[in-house]
């Protein structure tokens, strides 16, 4: 095993240069260089590829919401006017995942190499949590290519957000009463098939933007008898598997109108600067829960969803 201080230089390596990668895109993107590539009149600017690269990578593994304070910020930065922007706009903030999914990789890819032994047969432990994570998958996947048209249509917007952010807030306050969070339970390595397909089939609220795909794995697997920190494990290593498997599919459907509606640059900037948000948030809601109560995120969500509702029935939004 890796001990801790060569764990967090390792950590603060990997930091480093994809701070390196990010201060080159954005000379590369510099006009005086004369190197950026033409783009639209739609194009994204640097500095909110920047910003949608923050939002995605602070909130992604948090039980906050991702794609609801993507949704808010897109419309706080008055993106996406038209159709043809709107939906390069949505995949490049799917696409924009990857950064988030190479931060869990860097950070968890001990256990991740442990079910990669167990799928080659010589780790028996690794091959019985592999079976779970794939347990875990498929409901979601086979849940959210089915739902995925009506999901876009209908609940892409800030009330149906608002009104999940709260709604998750009030849950997390109740659940955290019992003191659900703070018992005793399992090991990863003890999780079921069984057990791990009730958690995929939990994930698939998650479609429900605002829900919180961190949020219900954790609460789904802390019911199902895994210690809370065997649960955000578990829900940080199948967000990585279920994000990995939704930005191939986007990228496969539309990455080229993502490329020929921004470029290479500011896709580039947004993956890193979310690489290093998601890092930076997934160590400190480790650190969190270690000493402190899951109810912060609940009057966060409450605060923000009421805060929503307030800016949508002035007009702001």
């Amino acid at each position: 095993m890796e001990s801790a201080p060569s764990k967090q230089k390792s950590i603060r390596r990997v930091i480093t240069l994809a701070f390196v990668a990010i201060g080159l895109s954005f000379l590369i993107a510099d006009p005086a260089l004369g190197l950026e590539r033409v783009l639209p009149e739609e194009s994204l600017s640097i500095w909110k590829a920047a910003i949608f690269g923050i939002v995605e990578g602070l909130t992604e593994f948090l039980p906050i919401s991702s794609t609801g304070h993507l949704l808010a910020t897109k419309e706080i930065l008055n993106v996406g006017e038209t159709e043809l922007s709107e939906k390069a706009i949505d995949s490049y903030i799917i696409s924009i995942q990857i950064g988030a999914i190479f931060a869990v990789a860097v950070l968890y890819r001990q256990r991740l190499l442990q079910m990669l032994q167990g799928l080659l047969g010589r780790n028996s432990e690794g091959k019985k949590m592999a079976g779970s994570l794939i347990a875990a998958v498929i409901p979601t996947a086979v849940i959210g290519l089915a739902a995925a048209d009506y999901v876009k249509d209908n609940l892409y917007g800030l009330w149906p957000v608002a009104a999940a952010w709260i709604a998750g807030g009030i849950c997390i306050l109740i659940i955290d009463k019992q003191n659900i969070f703070n018992r005793s339970g399992k090991r990863l390595e003890e999780l079921t098939a069984q057990r791990a397909l009730l958690i995929g089939l939990v994930q698939a609220l998650a479609l429900w933007p605002g829900v919180s795909r961190s949020l219900v794995t954790i609460v789904a697997a802390v019911f199902v008898g895994l210690s809370l920190r065997a649960a955000v494990e578990f829900s940080f290593i199948l967000g990585f598997v279920t994000l990995a498997a939704a930005t191939v599919f986007e990228l496969v459907t539309d990455g080229q109108q993502v490329i020929d509606s921004f470029g290479y640059t500011t896709p580039l900037i947004g993956l890193c600067v979310a690489f290093v948000a998601a890092v930076i948030s997934v160590r400190f809601m480790v650190e969190w829960l270690e000493q402190r109560s899951f109810a912060i995120f609940g009057y966060y969500r409450l605060i923000i969803g009421i805060s929503a509702i307030i800016l949508i029935s002035i007009g702001y939004f």
